[in-house]
């Protein structure tokens, strides 16, 4: 069976990817955690991802969409692929 991969967006600060593996697997095995952190300071972005099987990943969505994680809202969907350009590296302004 093919793995999703989640985005869990509105996170709170004191999040680590114990306390998030630790949510998800309540609705199944979690493959991957990975919580998003600034590359400058190196401190908690508030958002991340979670890599789960697929029939795992849509009960988490639904347990735990728009539900309490340390005092704040998840925000919790199938991660969408990042577009290309746009970004820092993009190439824009390059002779």
């Amino acid at each position: 069976m093919a793995n999703k991969k989640l985005y869990v967006g509105n996170l709170p600060f004191e999040a680590t990817t114990e306390t998030v593996r630790t949510a998800f697997e309540a609705y199944g095995t979690v493959h991957d955690v990975a919580l998003i952190t600034d590359r400058e300071t190196g401190r908690p972005r508030g958002f991340g991802f979670v890599e789960m099987d697929a029939q795992a990943a849509n009960a988490a969505i639904e347990g735990l969409n728009n539900k309490d994680f340390g005092g704040r809202d998840l925000t919790v969907n199938e991660a969408r692929d990042r577009a290309s350009g746009g970004g820092r590296n993009s190439g824009y302004g390059r002779n």
